[in-house]
């Protein structure tokens, strides 16, 4: 009797096993990663574990996406997904909101933009999805006047009123927070600004709205979205648990999109 007790109990811990189904999420550092490791923790009680893979930069994640070494991605806003999709042709989509983490302005030598002096070098990232985010930010403090039909995709070049002649330095957002020894300001995002030690709420000179379109999600590959693994992931980044988890230790730098 024991032994078919055993036996059974073996059958179903591997019948459990086979249910269970393994995919690999790329994330950026900081609340991108640390969000998704809670994730993780409620897929698993849903029977989808997730490996998750980090990446350094903004570039990589969707062409691993796209060339199946990851199933999903969790790292990047709408519009620069849009942009990718667009310059690259990539046959991926967006599955769910995650969160919206406002761009922050930062500075080792001045302590709000009204001290910025004329010629004031600032950094902005080089992608021209989040550096037209940089620039509507600045716009938005009134550091300076950008082309507003342009929409978000404003570059240096829609620059229309200039009062301090700013220079904008354009730099590899991972970069951001290693220009502020040389820039005067740099504008950042948060999960870069949070990797390097800088808190948002008291550090920055200056914060996004955080009524912007810049709401993250999480992106597959096309032919996937209709997966059930991918309604188990979006239902477990948007349990209250996860949500919960944002609320606490991010104390509003970073907020819940859904």
């Amino acid at each position: 009797m024991k032994k078919l007790i055993i036996a059974a109990s073996l059958a179903a811990l591997f019948a459990g096993s086979a249910l269970a189904e393994t995919i690999k999420v790329g994330v950026t550092p900081a609340e991108h990663a640390q969000i998704m490791e809670q994730v993780k923790k409620v897929a698993a009680t849903k029977g989808l574990d997730i490996e998750i893979l980090d990446f350094s930069d903004y570039v990589v994640p969707n062409q691993a996406l796209a060339d199946g070494e990851l199933q999903a991605n969790s790292f990047q806003h709408q519009p620069y997904l849009d942009n990718q999709i667009a310059d690259r042709k990539f046959d991926i989509v967006s599955v769910g909101t995650t969160i919206t983490t406002p761009m922050g302005v930062y500075s080792k030598k001045v302590k709000s933009l009204d001290e910025l002096k004329d010629g004031a070098t600032v950094g902005i990232p080089n992608d021209p999805t989040n550096g037209g985010r940089a620039l509507l930010v600045l716009a938005s403090k009134g550091v300076l006047k950008v082309n507003e039909a342009v929409g978000l995709k404003v570059t240096p070049a829609d620059i229309t009123e200039n009062p301090k002649n700013i220079q904008i330095v354009e730099l590899d957002a991972a970069q951001l927070p290693r220009s502020l020894d040389d820039t005067d300001a740099s504008v950042i995002n948060t999960n870069y600004a949070t990797a390097a030690g800088l808190n948002p709420k008291k550090d920055a000179i200056a914060i996004e709205s955080e009524k912007s379109p810049y709401a993250n999600v999480i992106a597959v590959r096309t032919e996937d979205k209709d997966k059930p693994w991918v309604k188990t992931l979006v239902e477990s980044y948007h349990s209250p648990e996860v949500k919960n988890f944002i609320l606490e230790k991010y104390n509003g730098t970073v907020i819940p999109s859904w």
